[in-house]
Parts: C-alpha cells; sequence; structure tokens
C-alpha cells in the first residue's frame, strides 16, 4: 500500500498491543471467492455457497468486493439502501450498511465508488477498517466476492483470508487465468489455503478430470497444494434463476447444480480448519502486503 499509509499501520498496531483481543471472543473466519477470469459463474457460486453454509445454521455476510463491478445485489434483485461507498461518505457504521437478504444471509454492497478503496486518504482508509473490525464475532464467516483475475485490489484479498476458493471451468483459457492466480499466491505467501471449484461440468467425469489435471500442473511447477473441494455441472436452472435475480438455491432447490453446492458447503464444514487470525488479523495482513 502507499507509503502515506504508513501511519495506519503503526496505529493498528499500537492497538493489537495496547488492547489484545480476549480469547473468549469467537473469531470470525474470512472467506475469499475469486476466478482467474470473468464468465465462470464466481458471484453466483459465492452467492449460493454462502447460502449453503446458512441452512448449515451458520452466520453469514458476503460481502462484494468486486471493485467497481459489485453485483451480489443484482443477483438477489436488491438495491441496497447504503453501501461500503456512502458509509464512508456519509460516515456511518458497518451496521448501518449491512443488508437482510434471504433467510437470514447478510450482505454489504462495495457500491461504484467503491473501486476507489485503496486510493483513500488515510482518515477514510482508518475509517473504513475501523469499522469492518467491529464486525468481529457478530457472524460466522465472511465471504469476499472478490473481482475476477489480478487487478491492484484482488490479491490483498486473497493473501490476507483465511481460505481461498478459485472458480473455475473446464475451458481452456479459465484454467490459463486460473492457474495465474495460483502462481501469484505461491510466488507471494506458500501458506495460503486454497481449494478448487470446477464449474459448467457437462459430466462429473470432465470435472474430476479438470481438477487432476490443474492440481498435478500446480504441484509440479509450483509445489502447491490445492485441494478440489468440488463440481458443479452445468444445468439450465442456473441462468434462469440470473434472469429471476433470485438465487438458486431458493429458485430451484432440487436442481443438480444446487444440490451440488449444498454438497460442496457441507464438506467445507468438515475440512480441519486453517488457524484464524479473525478480522484483526484479516486486517493487519491487508495493510502488510
Amino acid at each position: 500500500m502507499r507509503d502515506q499509509a504508513n501511519g495506519l499501520r503503526e496505529k493498528m498496531r499500537m492497538k493489537q498491543s495496547e488492547k489484545p483481543e480476549r480469547k473468549s471472543i469467537k473469531k470470525t473466519r474470512v472467506l475469499a471467492i475469486t476466478s482467474g477470469k470473468g464468465g465462470v459463474g464466481k458471484s453466483n457460486f459465492a452467492l449460493n455457497f454462502a447460502l449453503s453454509l446458512v441452512e448449515q445454521n451458520k452466520k453469514v455476510l458476503i460481502f462484494d468486493v468486486d471493485l467497481g463491478f459489485a453485483n451480489i445485489d443484482v443477483l438477489l434483485g436488491r438495491t441496497p439502501q447504503e453501501t461500503i461507498a456512502t458509509m464512508i461518505e456519509k460516515d456511518l457504521a458497518a451496521q448501518d450498511i449491512i443488508e437482510e437478504g434471504p433467510n437470514g444471509l447478510l450482505f454489504i454492497s462495495g457500491g461504484n465508488g467503491f473501486s476507489d478503496l485503496f486510493s483513500m486518504d488515510d482518515l477514510k482508509l482508518e475509517k473504513f477498517f475501523k469499522e469492518l473490525s467491529a464486525l468481529q464475532g457478530k457472524v460466522d464467516y465472511i465471504i469476499l466476492d472478490t473481482g475476477a483475475g489480478l487487478s491492484y485490489e484482488n490479491p490483498r484479498f486473497i493473501l490476507a483470508a483465511d481460505d481461498v476458493i478459485l472458480v473455475t471451468t473446464p475451458e481452456p483459457t479459465s484454467i490459463t487465468d486460473a492457474y495465474s492466480v495460483v502462481k501469484m499466491v505461491q510466488g507471494r505467501d506458500p501458506n495460503v489455503h486454497m481449494k478448487l471449484v470446477v464449474n459448467q461440468c457437462i459430466s462429473v467425469r470432465e470435472g474430476q478430470r479438470t481438477a487432476d489435471n490443474f492440481k498435478q500442473v500446480a504441484q509440479q511447477f509450483l509445489g502447491k497444494e490445492i485441494e478440489a473441494l468440488g463440481f458443479i455441472p452445468s444445468d439450465a436452472h442456473i441462468p434462469e434463476a440470473v434472469k429471476k435475480q433470485h438465487p438458486l438455491l431458493l429458485a430451484y432447490p432440487s436442481s443438480e447444480a444446487a444440490t451440488a453446492i449444498r454438497k460442496m458447503a457441507s464438506e467445507f464444514l468438515e475440512l480441519p480448519a486453517p488457524y484464524k487470525l479473525g478480522l484483526k488479523g484479516f486486517i493487519m495482513k491487508i495493510l502488510f502486503k
């Protein structure tokens, strides 16, 4: 981040040392969902995966950080009253901009002005991170729907999250771009936990083959172990749900794609959780990446 953010980093250090986080406070797990390119169904997966976790009695907040192209609210058919952009402009609290979606799912929209996040002055940046840290322990998961590709902002969110889910399709350019994301992550922080989701598969066999090949290449050339979380079949119900602006899990709960996403959410919850730094750790990592 910019050199002028040094003061903000120092403030965060002091706060961490002066007021250590109480062990009794539940830590919120931060999960970044990303992709190497657009058009692979990343946001749709993020929304329905979040709803699947809600069905598992988890309190979830989905945070649309696709800077400049936020669309979770569009998929929900909602027009948010407030966004991160207006929070900064109006000096609102984080609680004031949280919207409640279906089944108790919480979401925050970035808003069009949110594309300027990392060029804010230090006072606005401190406001943003202060309000974000206030959500610690209020939810079990914060799911970041990041932008596609390797923009300036995306690596910051990816590298700071507790977990990363990388969404791709069997299409060659999608695989190539997803590999670029893994290469970036491995080059900057080999300890980042990454899981792979293969979307738009014409068969389980295609999904399995795609995942196996991807995992093998990542291991052979980057030394990176990636776990396949699952596969989502091509399903005509998905575009229908998008047209209706109604989440797939609610519009077509028995569809093949909805069933596959629910299965992935259940298996995700069974996996060993990496050490969680919580939201304050997430913020510190963003500032120092």
